[in-house]
C-alpha cells in the first residue's frame, strides 16, 4: 500500500490518513521522519515551506492552497447534481448515502441546515415530498439523524390508498417504467390536435405530474376521471361515445398523428 501523491484532489485528512498508514505498515515511527515523507508525497505544484515542523502545519498549508478551494467548490457542485435513486429503477440506497456523505466530507459542509438543503436537492418530488412532509420542522442532532429519518421512509412508507378529487399522480408507463409527462403546446397535427404526451424520465418531476379531476370526493370503480397537467391542458388520451359513432383518439409520438 503507497499512499497517493497530494495534488489537490483529494481531502488533505483523507491523504494523511493513508501517510499515517503506511508509515504504520513501514514502521516509521519517528516524528521527523513522517513529516519527512509527507512533505515528499505533495506534488511539486503545491508550496510546501521548508520551516514546517508538524503534520498539522502541513495541512493547513494544503488548505490554504487555492487547489482545495478547488476541490470543495467541485465537490460541491457534485452534490447539487446527485439525485437519488431506488433500487426499484436501479438504484442502491447504500452507494448513494456513502456518496453524499463523502461529497459533504469533501466540501467540508458541516452545517446541518446546508446538509438538509443539499439532501433535500437529491430527492425525487415524491421523496422530497414525503421526508419534508414527515419531518416538518423537526430538528435534525447529526447528518446521521437525516439520514436514519429518510431510512425510516423507506422501510415504512405511508401509502394511501384513497383516490380523491384535485389529488396530483404520476403515471408510469408499464413497459418501460418511465413516468407519462407532457409539455407546453405540444399537441397533435392533427385529428383533435389535443395535448399530447411523451415517455418521460425514471423517476417523477414536476412534468409528470397530473391533477385527477372528477365530480365527486372519491373515486369509486366506476367513477370517470380527468387528468389535467399543470398546463392546464387534459390527457391526449381520450375514447369517447355517441349514438352515431364512436371516436378513439391515441397518441403517436413517432408521427404526430392522431386517428379516428
Amino acid at each position: 500500500m503507497v499512499p497517493q501523491l497530494y495534488d489537490g484532489n483529494i481531502h488533505p485528512n483523507e491523504w494523511l490518513n493513508q501517510i499515517k498508514t503506511y508509515c504504520f505498515l513501514k514502521q516509521i515511527t519517528e516524528s521527523k521522519d513522517i513529516i519527512k515523507f509527507a512533505k515528499m508525497m505533495v506534488d511539486s505544484t503545491i508550496y510546501i515551506p521548508s520551516d514546517i515542523t508538524s503534520l498539522n502545519e502541513l495541512i493547513d498549508v494544503l488548505k490554504a492552497d487555492i487547489s482545495f478551494t478547488i476541490f470543495k467548490n467541485t465537490n460541491k457542485r457534485k452534490l447539487q447534481a446527485l439525485r437519488y435513486k431506488s433500487e426499484n429503477v436501479g438504484g442502491d440506497t447504500s452507494k448513494f448515502i456513502g456518496t453524499f456523505r463523502k461529497l459533504c466530507r469533501n466540501a467540508e459542509i458541516t452545517d446541518l441546515e446546508e446538509l438538509k438543503k443539499y439532501f433535500v436537492q437529491t430527492l425525487s418530488c415524491t421523496f422530497k415530498n414525503k421526508f419534508l412532509k414527515e419531518t416538518n420542522d423537526d430538528e435534525f442532532d447529526s447528518l446521521n439523524d437525516i439520514i436514519l429519518r429518510f431510512n425510516n421512509l423507506l422501510i415504512e412508507p405511508k401509502i394511501s390508498v384513497d383516490i380523491k378529487n384535485g389529488s396530483i399522480v404520476a403515471l408510469k408507463h408499464v413497459a418501460t417504467g418511465k413516468y407519462l409527462s407532457t409539455i407546453e403546446n405540444l399537441r397533435y397535427k392533427t385529428g383533435s390536435k389535443s395535448q399530447m404526451i411523451f415517455i418521460g424520465g425514471l423517476e417523477p418531476d414536476r412534468l409528470s405530474l397530473w391533477k385527477i379531476k372528477f365530480d365527486k370526493d372519491f373515486a369509486t370503480a366506476d367513477t370517470v376521471i380527468n387528468l389535467q397537467h399543470q398546463f392546464d391542458k387534459f390527457l391526449g388520451v381520450r375514447y369517447s361515445y355517441s349514438s352515431n359513432r364512436v371516436d378513439n383518439y391515441y397518441k403517436s409520438p413517432s408521427e404526430f398523428t392522431e386517428g379516428n
